[in-house]
């Protein structure tokens, strides 16, 4: 069975006022988001006939854009409604990743920084399955999260992405899914890839946002649907051992949204009835909005 990587599914572009069907070039050796990295971009999913929080990320691709010092060209609401227009392009069947992207062709100032007038648009959007439910595992990283004083990380930027990539590779040379990363300080900042929770003794806990990591929509929205259940959910700093000890561990990111992890360094752990409990809160909630 031949088995399409990401690049090779179903992908429809809109760039400079027009879709386009599958990878389209965009930049030359030139442009300044190739050369120096002045790129952010939002991911949003569609599955199941619903895309939850979906003005939430098209809302923070524009953020993260200010952040980098990038020029919004596009509003929310016009970001949102081509999203709208993409998706009706699938037959529903596979779920699709929603990402919505700036980038600067040129720079100011000697080069390095980005002219924010020279900022480009595109909505990429294509068919990626989410990750199985059943679970993943997860080793502990030797590769830190940086903070805003060495990076721009209030900015969902690509730029930050290496950093997270040789720590999925470094997890999966020694047989783990993804790995766990702390930040400079020693706490449990995330996965390499999604916010991480915790449970112990009942209390759902997670490491409060330092400006070492993204503090994601999909995080969020868990924590305020947990606490609508009436669970207890606490942001604090956390350590390695805390995780370790832990009852249960789970992740929520965009990509998968919940996601209870199996085994932690050479801990089997069971997929729990609180990660169990979220995601299934989180799909009722995304069902009862509207469907696309």
């Amino acid at each position: 069975m031949t088995v399409l990587t990401e690049a090779q599914t179903q992908t429809w572009t809109y760039v400079d006022g027009d879709w386009h069907e599958g990878n389209v070039p965009l930049i030359g050796p030139r442009s300044h988001a190739m050369w120096l990295g002045s790129s952010v971009f939002d991911g949003a999913r569609w599955f199941e006939r619903v895309a939850p929080d979906l003005d939430l990320h098209c809302a923070r691709v524009n953020a993260s854009a200010e952040a980098l010092g990038l020029k919004p060209t596009m509003s929310v609401d016009a970001i949102l409604e081509l999203a709208r227009e993409g998706l009706k392009k699938f037959d529903g069947e596979t779920a699709v990743y929603v990402r919505p992207m700036y980038w600067a062709e040129h720079g100011a100032y000697m080069s390095v920084p980005a002219d924010p007038d020279s900022t480009r648009f595109c909505l990429c959007l294509y068919e990626s399955p989410m990750i199985p439910s059943h679970g993943f595992t997860l080793t502990v990283s030797p590769f830190r999260r940086p903070s805003l004083e060495t990076m721009p990380t209030n900015a969902k930027s690509g730029c930050l992405y290496p950093n997270n990539g040789r720590a999925i590779m470094d997890a999966r040379r020694r047989g783990y899914d993804n790995a766990l990363v702390m930040d400079m300080l020693g706490n449990v900042a995330e996965t390499a890839s999604s916010n991480v929770f915790m449970v112990k003794d009942g209390v759902v806990m997670t490491p409060v946002p330092n400006g070492t990591f993204l503090s994601g929509i999909t995080r969020a929205r868990t924590i305020a649907l947990l606490a609508d259940a009436g669970l207890k959910v606490v942001e604090k700093s956390l350590k390695v051992s805390d995780f370790m000890d832990a009852d249960e561990v789970f992740s929520t990111g965009n990509h998968s949204k919940v996601v209870p992890v199996i085994k932690l360094e050479d801990r089997e752990m069971q997929a729990g009835p609180v990660a169990r409990k979220a995601r299934e809160l989180y799909w009722d909630w995304a069902h009862s909005g509207e469907k696309i």
